[in-house]
């Protein structure tokens, strides 16, 4: 049995790895939101609702215990501080495997007009996903971090993915794509281990973020 812990549960991304995983009888999910009112009433019965912060380091304690896999999707301004709460969480319950959506740019991988244009834009915004990213990669933990393109709501399963220090490829990917990239590893836990990769759909360079 696999019990899964999604903090930031109520993201989007995140509902496509819930609905993905909800027929699934070999996996119990624990869902962790701060926000009771972005509940949807329509949570499949593999899955049981806490509602908290990743900072109430005694609540994350007692969410974390029994669990053997974790993924974050989380945001702000203090994602590092996040992260390194659910880190020493997972430390104290013997729990390795963890998979932790950050963004791309982290690198400065992106290359061209919209590595410019991206660096433009958020910049300054991608310290602590660097941060996060940097703190993960020393933590001792099972860890795949994932680097997503600017984000649609296509839906669709198109992606491909670039490994660390390479090129970024792409310039969006749709939401359903990472949530089932993401599905596929809580399912096969040994896939993507220990790697940290950017995610976009194939043949995007082209594209402009949907709000451009």
């Amino acid at each position: 049995m696999n019990n899964l812990l999604i903090l930031g549960a109520s993201g989007q991304i995140a509902q496509w790895v819930v609905k993905a995983l909800a027929d699934d009888q070999n996996i119990n999910q624990t869902l962790l939101l701060r926000n009771p009112k972005k509940l949807t009433g329509r949570e499949p019965t593999n899955a049981k609702v806490v509602i908290g912060n990743v900072l109430d380091k005694k609540l994350l304690k007692q969410t974390m215990a029994g669990q053997n896999f974790v993924y974050a999707n989380l945001i702000g301004d203090d994602l590092d501080k996040q992260a390194q709460a659910i880190i020493t969480a997972m430390q104290s319950e013997g729990v390795k495997r963890l998979v932790f959506v950050l963004s791309l740019g982290i690198y400065n991988e992106i290359p061209g007009k919209f590595g410019e244009w991206n660096h433009a834009i958020i910049g300054e915004d991608l310290k602590p996903y660097r941060r996060t990213a940097d703190l993960i990669e020393a933590s001792g933990l099972d860890y795949t971090i994932l680097r997503p393109a600017w984000l649609t709501d296509e839906n669709e399963v198109d992606y491909e993915i670039t490994t660390k220090g390479e090129p970024f490829k792409g310039t969006v990917v749709s939401r359903k794509s990472v949530g089932e990239l993401i599905s596929n590893i809580i399912i096969n836990p040994e896939l993507h281990l220990g790697e940290n990769l950017g995610v976009n759909k194939p043949n995007s360079d082209g594209d402009k973020p949907y709000f451009m």
